[in-house]
C-alpha cells in the first residue's frame, strides 16, 4: 500500500489533502479495559466471558473472540465460578449482586470517570434529589449508572423526554449525564431543563469525559477545512456517533462512519481534495493507518496532523491483575530464591 506523508504545513493548490484529527483513538478508560482483558486472559487463561462488549468497537471484540474470550449480555449467561470483566462502560449494583451469587470471579474495566457518575448517583440520591440523567436510552452505561438509585433517576434524551418530566416545583433536582455525549447536545438539553426547572443543579464537575471532549474539539478545528470527513468507529459507539454529528454541524459537508477502510465508498472521494480523518476513543491506531493508506491511494498523499489537546492521563488497572510488588526486605535478603 501507498505510505501518507505526513507534514505540518500547507499544500499547494490543487493538492489532494488530509486533515488528521488529534487525539483520536483510545482514551485512558479504553485502554484500561483492553489491558485488563489482555491481562486476565494472560494470569487465567480461556475462556474469559465479558459481561457485554468490553468497548464498543467490532475489530478489538473480534481480535479476543479469537483469543477465547466469550461475550455475553447477561453475568447468568455464565457457569457459576467462571472468571468474567465487566465492560468500560460499567454495571448496576444487581449485576454485582448476581455476580456475587454465581461466585464469578470479576475483574472490573469500568471506567473511572463512568465510575464518577456512580459515585454521584448514589451521593445525591441519599441528599434526597431526584437525578435526571442526560443520555441515550439503552446504552449500557445509562443502564449501569441508572441501577445505582433506579428510583430517584430519570433518563432524558431530548425535548419529548424533558416534557414528560413532571415534578412538583419544590422538588430537589440535579442533572447528571452519560460521559459520551456530544457536548453541545448535552447543553442543549440543559437548557431546556433550565427552563422548565430554574432551580435545577448542576453537577459538581463535569460529567462528560475529557476525551470524548478532546476528540469533539478537534473536528470542530479540522470540519471547516474539509469537504468530506471520515470518522472510524463502531456503529454501537456513541462517542464515535457524536463526531460524526458534529463534524457536519462544524462545516463538513458530509461525513460517514465506518469501522474499516473498505468499508470507504470510493464515491464519496469524487470531486473532493480535502479529507479529514478521525476515530473514536475505542478505536486502535491500526485501523486509522488503513483509512490513511486507502486515501493515499487515491492522491491523498500528504497528511497534517491537526492537535488540539495532549492527552497524558493513564488510569490503574484493576487491583487483582496490578503487577506483584516484592517488598524491599525480600530484594534485599541474600537467600532470598524466589
Amino acid at each position: 500500500m501507498t505510505s501518507p506523508t505526513m507534514t505540518d504545513s500547507g499544500t499547494s493548490p490543487g493538492t489532494k489533502k488530509v486533515y488528521l484529527a488529534a487525539p483520536r483513538g483510545y482514551c485512558a478508560g479504553v485502554d484500561r479495559a483492553v489491558e485488563t482483558v489482555e491481562k486476565a486472559l494472560e494470569k487465567h487463561g480461556a475462556p474469559l466471558y465479558v459481561r457485554k462488549e468490553i468497548v464498543h468497537n467490532k475489530h478489538v471484540v473480534k481480535t479476543f473472540e479469537e483469543q477465547g474470550v466469550i461475550f455475553v449480555d447477561e453475568a447468568d449467561e455464565i457457569p457459576r465460578g467462571a472468571n468474567v470483566v465487566f465492560s468500560a462502560h460499567g454495571v448496576s449494583p444487581a449485576v454485582r449482586a448476581q455476580a456475587k451469587a454465581l461466585e464469578l470471579r470479576t475483574f472490573d474495566a469500568t471506567c473511572p470517570l463512568v465510575t464518577k457518575v456512580h459515585h454521584e448517583v448514589t451521593r445525591f440520591s441519599k441528599q434526597g434529589y431526584q437525578i435526571v440523567l442526560i443520555g441515550h436510552h439503552g446504552h449500557e452505561e445509562v443502564e449501569g449508572t441508572a441501577g445505582e438509585a433506579p428510583d430517584v433517576v430519570h433518563l432524558v434524551d431530548g425535548q419529548e423526554d424533558v416534557d414528560a418530566l413532571d415534578f412538583p416545583p419544590d422538588t430537589k433536582l440535579i442533572w447528571l449525564s452519560q460521559t459520551t455525549l456530544s457536548v453541545d447536545e448535552t447543553m442543549e438539553t440543559v437548557r431546556m431543563l433550565r427552563e422548565k426547572y430554574p432551580h435545577i443543579q448542576d453537577p459538581p464537575s463535569d460529567d462528560i469525559c475529557y476525551a470524548t471532549q478532546n476528540r469533539q474539539v478537534a473536528v470542530k478545528a479540522i470540519a471547516p477545512k474539509v469537504q468530506l470527513l471520515i470518522v472510524v468507529g463502531s456503529q454501537n459507539s456513541s462517542n464515535s456517533r457524536r463526531l460524526v454529528e458534529v463534524a457536519e454541524q462544524y462545516g463538513a459537508d458530509r461525513s460517514y462512519l465506518v469501522d474499516y477502510a473498505n468499508q470507504v465508498d470510493l464515491a464519496w472521494l469524487e470531486g473532493v481534495d480535502s479529507v479529514g480523518v478521525t476515530s473514536g476513543a475505542s478505536v486502535p491506531e491500526i485501523l486509522v493507518r488503513g483509512v490513511l493508506e486507502l486515501l493515499a491511494e487515491q492522491g491523498f498523499g500528504t497528511v497534517e496532523e491537526v492537535t488540539t489537546a495532549t492527552e497524558e492521563l493513564i488510569f490503574s488497572l484493576p487491583r487483582e491483575l496490578r503487577p506483584a510488588r516484592t517488598s524491599r526486605a525480600a530484594n534485599d535478603n541474600p537467600c532470598n530464591t524466589q
